[in-house]
């Protein structure tokens, strides 16, 4: 059997380009002591000769990695796709890598996965998914979190409240508060609730603001039925069977995220029903998928991929100086 042709290392580049090895180190690498003609030069031998940085071997040297975790509750999800998207366009710019990995809303799963991202000495995490309505759910993973920022790593988390870290979060309260006042202005007064799984915040938060809107209308949030589900298209179609067997009268429907409303919508139309005229939808999100279902659904846009690149841009800044 042919041996396969080895890659091209740094000591062939350094050679070819007829420079030092730590030389061609630096200029590989952006660091100081080295003209930018002599940079260009390496660089374009580099190319030449098709050498790669071993960025592993790179960050155990230098302490630092070019790499950053991105941990997302469902990969599936077009919520985490899409703030997945802004993550990527920032380390594309930034000349980063990103390690995306999910916990499918296990916090045992998730406190794995930062563990597992600090074994490959990435320095910069985004967590991108809901908290947990019971703090201590999450106690382990702000342990974990408190000694990988005190080691001097970097955490940004989108949508949760409970980590003592940079957070990006969306006004779920205030935006279903909107989207309930939306329907009660449309006549809506039989309303029930797709809910989501119900130990998350994300779920509460939205929960809360549909209930402050519904009770500022003179409305009794009591006679609101509210049926949990799993976060997905399927959760939503088999909630909304629930709800609507139990409350065969109701004129709308509000699923807490986009996959449940799209659900929801599937099984209402091969039941018969007539949507928009009969009973209406609304979700949650504004994913991609909302905008090309008919009837379209009613819901709440979230600027996804602008929260995921403003997430990185907080664990890619230098650390604010402290005034002594």
């Amino acid at each position: 059997m042919a041996e396969r042709p080895s890659l091209p290392r740094l000591i062939d580049v350094a050679k070819a380009a007829g420079v030092s090895l730590a030389t061609a180190s630096r200029a590989l690498t952006g660091s100081t002591g080295v003209s930018a003609e002599v940079a260009a030069h390496v660089r374009a031998v580099a190319s030449q000769v098709g050498y790669v940085p071993n960025s592993h071997a790179r960050a155990l040297a230098g302490g630092q990695a070019s790499m950053v975790g991105l941990v997302v509750h469902d990969v599936g999800d077009p919520y985490f796709g899409e703030i997945a998207r802004g993550v990527l366009r920032e380390t594309d710019d930034r000349g980063y890598l990103a390690l995306i990995s999910q916990t499918e809303r296990d916090p045992r799963a998730e406190l794995a996965r930062i563990r597992a991202l600090r074994a490959h000495r990435v320095t910069s995490i985004v967590l991108a998914g809901s908290g947990y309505v019971e703090a201590g759910t999450e106690s382990d993973i702000a342990a974990e979190v408190r000694s990988f920022t005190a080691a001097g790593g970097r955490v940004a988390v989108i949508g949760r409240h409970h980590l003592p870290v940079d957070a990006v979060l969306p006004d779920n309260a205030a935006g279903a508060a909107t989207l309930m006042r939306h329907l009660l202005g449309l006549g809506h007064r039989r309303l029930g609730v797709l809910g989501g799984p119900a130990n998350l915040t994300t779920v509460e938060d939205r929960l809360a603001g549909l209930r402050t809107a519904y009770g500022e209308a003179g409305l009794d949030w009591r006679e609101v039925p509210v049926v949990p589900g799993d976060f997905t298209r399927e959760g939503g179609a088999a909630a909304a069977a629930r709800l609507l067997r139990a409350h065969p009268g109701l004129t709308a429907v509000v699923a807490l995220n986009d996959p449940m409303a799209v659900g929801a919508l599937s099984w209402l139309l091969n039941a018969g029903r007539r949507v928009p005229e009969e009973i209406s939808v609304a979700g949650f999100d504004d994913v991609p998928v909302a905008r090309d279902v008919y009837p379209a659904l009613t819901t709440i846009r979230l600027p996804m991929v602008a929260m995921g690149r403003q997430a990185l841009e907080l664990v890619l800044r230098p650390p604010a100086r402290r005034r002594t």
